[in-house]
């Protein structure tokens, strides 16, 4: 679609707040308002239609497509939007550890322990962790909390934790920064150790380093996401 506006603005809308193009509201794909609760979101909104091209771009655009995922994937149905990401209780990338190499070992130890600690003391739960890629089962008790956590979020929150979870592979990791427990790019860290520790020993392969930045820019989108709710 060609750009056919002018004049982009933040507008009063349903309760919160919306975004004018020459005067028309933006709709989502779905046809419903975009219509954000955060002044601040909306400010971020705006500038990305502010900044379309002579096309438009939804790759360039990332809160609005967060935003549009909230309004028309999430907010119809919480609970089925919410259990795919639920699901990672079971799988924590934390709890599966390297088998063979101590140096790799360690670094997981030193980053991923005070993670699940977090999750343990924030939640009331206790992980399994093995050495190795063989599923382990989680005690069900940890999985309904976790899942129980998930649940408990809003569309909004549930949208932004979606790509955190996914990208990394942790639920762990999505929970603390939804909680605001950790720093961002600590937790990138942590969910990139291992992918890291290979390059630093073996060098860097120019397809998975853009692979890398690829998943980076979507998970800083959406820490950026969730900052601006």
């Amino acid at each position: 679609m060609k750009r056919f506006w002018t004049e982009v603005a933040v507008v009063p809308e349903d309760g919160g707040w919306g975004i004018a193009l020459d005067g028309r509201p933006v709709r989502t794909p779905q046809r419903a308002p975009l219509a954000v609760a955060s002044p601040a979101l909306a400010e971020a909104i705006a500038g990305e239609w502010a900044a379309v091209g002579e096309k438009i771009d939804p790759a360039a655009m990332p809160m609005t497509g967060l935003s549009n995922a909230a309004i028309d994937i999430a907010a119809p149905d919480l609970a089925a939007f919410a259990e795919p990401v639920a699901a990672y209780a079971t799988s924590e990338l934390f709890c599966y550890r390297e088998d063979r190499d101590a140096v790799l070992m360690g670094e997981q130890a030193a980053l991923w322990n005070p993670l699940l600690a977090w999750a343990e003391a924030r939640y009331g739960v206790e992980f399994a962790i093995t050495q190795g890629i063989l599923p382990i089962d989680q005690p069900p008790a940890t999985v309904a909390a976790l899942r129980g956590a998930v649940l408990t979020l809003d569309a909004w929150r549930l949208t932004a934790l979606t790509p955190l979870t996914t990208i990394g592979g942790s639920l762990v990791a999505g929970l603390a920064l939804i909680e605001g427990a950790h720093d961002a790019g600590a937790l990138w860290q942590a969910v990139s150790l291992d992918e890291l520790y290979q390059e630093r020993r073996w060098g860097a392969d120019d397809l998975a380093i853009t692979a890398r930045e690829k998943k980076q820019a979507d998970w800083d989108n959406a820490v950026r996401f969730l900052g601006l709710l």
